[in-house]
């Protein structure tokens, strides 16, 4: 079949609402809110953003409401070029709502998040056609079942499979893991999968003959390895930069791999390139306004090298 676009994401979208302060209070303590925002997020809608920003023509096929609130996504998924046609709606469905504190001082960030009303991925959706079509399915951990019948098609059509995952408490979450091509992790979530704080360890046995496995540890860069070199546990040492708001640089980072995948960039040069996007993310305010275009990113590069 003709692929139709690069990327397909299917899970978790969101609206965050971002409170700068000054510094995270104490308990029981007032701190004034010196500036807000409101954002789209999400892990599956800031990797689609971030793809789309850095070239890929990227659909979002999931479940949202008639509320304000899912319209807000869809609007901002609109804007920034991310094909929105196939969103289903439901009607009780909303985006999961977040409130975003970010500290200044520390450069962190505090998440509070409501997962009323949400729906992941569903069963019977989007058609198989759809899934066909990509050259690279996305997906989460909100709607295992729905995600699950996904990567089964696109596993069994050769069509690659990235996944963004954070929690494991799902029925049926070893299934889906199980269907992951490209499986990219945060330390802390390897540890919680393997009992293994080493991240390299950690990668490697969650590698189970996948064409990649990645464990991200913030500023001190990533661990990897592949099929072609199933033997050799790689780290690629974070990019230094002058970090202002950390929000989404795990999302962008699973996002610009999953762009560089779709390009055909091979394993290394995938890695770079995802780094570099979520350490340019990290110089500038906002979990998406602040992704850097491909431009960016490859002028960065070059810099580097």
């Amino acid at each position: 079949m003709k692929q139709s676009f690069d990327i397909l994401g299917l899970g978790c979208v969101a609206i965050d609402d971002l409170l700068y302060v000054d510094a995270y209070p104490a308990a029981d303590a007032k701190v004034r809110v010196q500036r807000r925002e409101r954002q789209c997020g999400g892990l599956t809608a800031t990797a689609l953003v971030a793809a789309a920003r850095l070239g890929s023509k990227c659909v979002y096929a999931g479940i949202l409401g008639e509320d304000d609130l899912s319209q807000f996504v869809v609007d901002r998924l609109h804007a920034e070029g991310i094909d929105t046609r196939l969103v289903r709606r439901q009607a009780g469905a909303r985006p999961i709502h977040s409130i975003v504190v970010v500290d200044e001082a520390r450069r962190t960030r505090t998440i509070f998040y409501d997962l009323e009303n949400v729906f992941g991925a569903q069963a019977d959706w989007p058609d198989e056609e759809i899934i066909l079509s990509s050259r690279v399915l996305f997906v989460d951990h909100f709607g295992v079942e729905g995600m699950t019948r996904a990567a089964q098609i696109a596993h069994a059509a050769g069509i690659p499979v990235v996944a963004d995952f954070e929690s494991d408490q799902m029925p049926g979450f070893g299934e889906l893991l199980a269907l992951v091509d490209h499986l990219i992790v945060s330390q802390e979530f390897a540890e919680k999968l393997t009992g293994e704080s080493r991240p390299a360890v950690a990668a490697k046995q969650l590698w189970r003959g996948r064409p990649a496995t990645i464990v991200t540890c913030g500023s001190d860069g990533c661990w990897f390895l592949s099929k072609d070199e199933p033997t050799l546990t790689r780290q690629r040492p974070a990019y230094a930069v002058a970090a202002v708001d950390t929000t989404g640089c795990g999302d962008v980072f699973h996002g610009a791999y999953a762009s560089a995948l779709a390009r055909g960039l091979d394993m290394e040069a995938r890695v770079r390139f995802a780094s570099a996007a979520a350490a340019l993310k990290a110089t500038q305010r906002g979990g998406q306004s602040g992704i850097p275009t491909r431009a960016a990113v490859e002028a960065f590069l070059q810099e580097q090298d």
